[in-house]
């Protein structure tokens, strides 16, 4: 058998605060949105009673990455740069502009495109914890860090994964 964990994605939760009556150990708080994988025993009571369908069970380890073919590969690069591209662009458009609704509207194609891109390297196999990309991201984030970047947990972050490459 796997062992799992819960794990909350903090933009579904609603704090609707279910997953407080049902578990077992006490391991979610919603005050701080985090659940204590220390006293997490993986049983699933909260995922079941989540209406949101915030919280999932995730494995502590995972198989090794796949390979991807060089097709595969450029195609997803070339997507990811795109939408990279288009982010730059809209956050262009709202350092530049004076109008409130177009300033509006470009930080939502922003944050769209940047939860596309996202999606897109996660869904590809490109963004599994134990992954070398997701070590690489990590590092260049440390090294480069965008405002607002969590510098200290990334680093916390890195130490804790155990990396397949």
């Amino acid at each position: 058998m796997v062992r799992m964990y819960a794990s909350r994605n903090l933009r579904n939760c609603t704090k609707d605060c279910m997953c407080l009556y049902v578990c077992p150990t006490g391991a979610t708080d919603t005050e701080t949105g985090q659940i204590d994988f220390d006293k997490c025993i993986g049983c699933g009571d909260c995922v079941r009673s989540c209406p949101n369908g915030a919280i999932s069970l995730i494995p502590y380890t995972y198989p090794p990455q796949q390979p991807k073919d060089d097709q595969c590969v450029a195609a997803v690069r070339a997507i990811s740069h795109s939408k990279a591209l288009q982010e730059a662009i809209a956050e262009d458009a709202m350092s530049t502009s004076d109008d409130p609704a177009l300033f509006l509207l470009m930080k939502a194609v922003r944050r769209s495109n940047r939860l596309m891109g996202e999606d897109l390297v996660r869904e590809t196999g490109y963004m599994l914890p134990q992954s070398g990309e997701v070590r690489r991201l990590l590092e260049s984030l440390i090294a480069n860090p965008p405002d607002g970047f969590p510098v200290e947990a990334a680093r916390e972050l890195l130490g804790l994964l155990r990396f397949t490459e």
